[in-house]
């Protein structure tokens, strides 16, 4: 079945580049721009993207390595610091003089 009119990519084509890129690197985080990328393509329109999604989540080999399926328990980007060290920001240094 073709997923993706405007570039020719079929749901057979999207199961062999994830297949492909798991058996190559087992811990590597699949994506919609890597299959893209591994077929020679890049996403025109995007219409086909949530059909694109779906091929891609029935494929088994799609899974988050678990090795790195732990990552995300830290804390989340909204409670993260972003890095800054305290007094850095523009609004800390404002009100601090």
């Amino acid at each position: 079945m073709i997923v993706c009119h405007c570039t020719n990519i079929s749901d057979q084509d999207i199961r062999a580049a994830i297949d492909w890129m798991r058996a190559s690197d087992a811990q590597a985080i699949i994506t919609p721009g890597k299959i893209y990328h591994a077929l020679g393509k890049s996403a025109d329109c995007g219409g086909c993207m949530p059909l694109f999604l779906d091929t891609m989540r029935s494929n088994d080999n799609l899974e988050v390595p678990i090795q790195l399926r732990a990552l995300r328990t830290g804390a989340t980007q909204e409670k993260a610091d972003e890095g800054r060290s305290q007094g850095l920001r523009v609004s800390e240094q404002i009100s601090a003089a």
